[in-house]
């Protein structure tokens, strides 16, 4: 088993919670990236007499959202730890869970929500000051790289591109059941949240979007294009891309500026979590020999991962691309303690300097460009190899 960045910080909350305080533990990501397996892990490893109650069944979502601490108490009594899984599912889950935290402060509590459109929205305004929230991705290259060297993880970097990093398909044996798991993962999971919303009726339409934001990645994305080709409206494009944002599905990568007359800022590039799910969203599970698309996949890949380790390490840091209207362009910025950094990504060669325009506008900025032999530095995946 991949042991999990986040076990050892939500371990150390919930065991340092009778000392400071217990706060609730909200724990968000994708379906299928490991939550239940990471809280049943916690759950084993603390010992604690736990709860754990599955969102899906009536009873338990008649107690929980009757906003009756009586009712709850009966359930809970004598528990030390309560886990409520896709707790999303239970309508008022935020001041219902505001209720029984305040009322018994010693009961540890970790709920976990497959969608952030859902019980993000029901738990922010009760649960303020009161909860610790995570998100799970799927598998880090620094959480694989535990128990890798160098070799070995530039060896997975092809099934990396292609088919991605949710945690099954590092136990699958061949390539077709790969991408069998992975059309699964697109077709019967990913959608499924997105068309459970109220309101979206127009499957094809969302299709359609992602496909074209899988086509798209590494490019500014207009979503008056995409609404032309779509034959829907600029607001709904932009209602959809929220989204497959909040069901972890894509996530935005906005233009820098501090120069607004030259730079471009308007338009935001569009990634995806998992390289698995952006090459089914294009059927296209082909090897990196057969495809014209590396470069973008590497990209892709590299931001992502990159993602994935800031939110581990808890490390602020607001990331953006770069480009002027001249042509002049940079894959990615980060911008944190005061300092700019500036990137390029390069799968076949490298580059040595940044543009001139950005270097003369921003003369403090660091540059590097990542390829594929200091990628795992970039990353968070070099001190664990």
């Amino acid at each position: 088993m991949i042991k999990r960045l986040l076990k050892t910080q939500i371990i150390d909350k919930l065991k340092t919670g009778g000392k400071i305080g217990n706060k609730i533990i909200l724990l968000y990501g994708a379906r299928q990236v490991g939550k239940t397996v990471l809280i049943n892990s916690i759950i084993s490893e603390l010992g604690l007499k736990t709860l754990s109650i599955n969102a899906d069944q009536s009873k338990y979502i008649d107690v929980f959202s009757s906003k009756d601490f009586e009712k709850m108490e009966s359930l809970v009594a004598g528990y030390e730890l309560l886990f409520i899984d896709e707790a999303q599912k239970i309508p008022d889950i935020g001041i219902n869970l505001k209720i029984l935290h305040d009322s018994m402060p010693k009961l540890k509590i970790i709920a976990t929500g497959s969608s952030s459109f859902d019980l993000q929205n029901k738990v922010t305004e009760p649960l303020t000051g009161r909860a610790w929230s995570y998100t799970l991705f799927p598998i880090s290259y620094a959480e694989i790289a535990a128990n890798k060297n160098k070799f070995e993880l530039n060896e997975m970097m092809e099934n990396a591109l292609i088919f991605g990093s949710y945690p099954e398909i590092f136990s699958l044996p061949s390539l077709s059941l790969k991408q069998e798991y992975m059309n699964n993962i697109y077709e019967a999971y990913l959608f499924r949240d997105v068309f459970e919303l109220k309101g979206m009726h127009h499957l094809s339409k969302i299709r359609n979007l992602l496909r074209l934001l899988a086509f798209q990645i590494g490019s500014e994305v207009s979503t008056n294009e995409l609404a032309s080709i779509l034959d829907i409206s600029k607001n709904t494009v932009e209602s959809y891309i929220d989204i497959l944002e909040k069901a972890f599905v894509v996530f935005r990568l906005g233009g820098f500026s501090r120069n607004l007359r030259k730079e471009v800022s308007k338009m935001d590039k569009i990634y995806f979590y998992d390289l698995g799910v952006r090459n089914a969203a294009i059927d296209n599970f082909k090897p990196l020999a057969d495809r014209d698309d590396a470069g973008k996949l590497w990209e892709n890949f590299l931001i992502v991962e990159r993602k994935k380790h800031l939110a581990y390490s808890r490390r602020a840091r607001s990331s953006y691309f770069w480009r002027v209207y001249t042509g002049a362009e940079l894959d990615y910025l980060e911008e944190g303690d005061g300092k700019l950094s500036a990137y390029e990504f390069k799968w076949q060669k490298n580059r040595k300097m940044a543009p001139a325009g950005f270097m003369a506008t921003y003369p403090k900025a660091e540059f590097k460009c990542i390829n594929k032999e200091n990628y795992l530095e970039f990353i968070g995946a070099l001190e664990r190899t």
